[in-house]
C-alpha cells in the first residue's frame, strides 16, 4: 500500500498544474456568483438592463438571463473548484462564455469580450487535457473504481 509520501512522489507536474488551474478557475467562477446571490441577485439583475438597452434584446429577456446566471456561475465554479463531472462542467462553463461573448459583442463591449476569451481558452484547456485531472473529486472516483471497489 503506497503511503500519502509515494503518492505524492508519484505526481506529475501536468498533474499539479492541472490542479492549480482547475482549483484557480472554479474559485473565480464560484466567487463570481457566490458573491452577486450574497449581494443581491435582484439589484445585478436590474443592473444589466440598461446596458442591453440599445441591443435588439428584450429588456425581460436581459433580465432573467441575469437573474438565473449568479446560481449557473456558482455552480459550474463549485463543479470546477472541486473537479466534479468535470467534463460536463467545463463544456457549460464555456456554453455561459458563449452566451456572454454574445451580449459583449451585441454591445460591442470589445474590452469584456476580450476577456471572455480568456476564459473560454482556460475552458478549453482544462477540457482537452482532462487526462492530468487527478487532484479531484473526478480522480478520487476514478482511482476508487481502478481498484474494484466501485462498480
Amino acid at each position: 500500500m503506497q503511503t500519502n509520501s509515494e503518492a505524492f512522489q508519484g505526481t506529475t507536474d501536468k498533474q499539479l498544474a492541472y490542479a492549480l488551474l482547475r482549483s484557480i478557475l472554479g474559485l473565480n467562477i464560484a466567487v463570481h456568483g457566490l458573491s452577486r446571490i450574497y449581494t443581491g441577485v435582484k439589484p445585478f439583475a436590474a443592473a444589466m438592463v440598461p446596458l442591453f438597452a440599445k441591443t435588439p434584446l428584450p429588456p425581460t429577456s436581459v433580465y432573467f438571463y441575469a437573474a438565473s446566471l449568479p446560481f449557473v456561475e456558482a455552480v459550474i465554479g463549485l463543479f470546477v473548484l472541486f473537479g466534479f463531472a468535470s467534463r460536463y462542467a467545463y463544456i457549460a462553463g464555456g456554453l455561459v462564455i458563449f452566451s456572454l461573448t454574445f451580449g459583449s459583442t451585441l454591445r460591442q463591449d470589445w474590452e469584456a469580450s476580450g476577456l471572455q476569451l480568456i476564459y473560454a481558452l482556460l475552458y478549453a484547456i482544462l477540457l482537452a487535457t482532462r487526462e492530468y485531472n487527478k487532484f479531484s473529486i473526478d480522480g478520487w472516483l476514478t482511482a476508487i473504481r481502478e481498484k474494484g471497489t466501485i462498480a
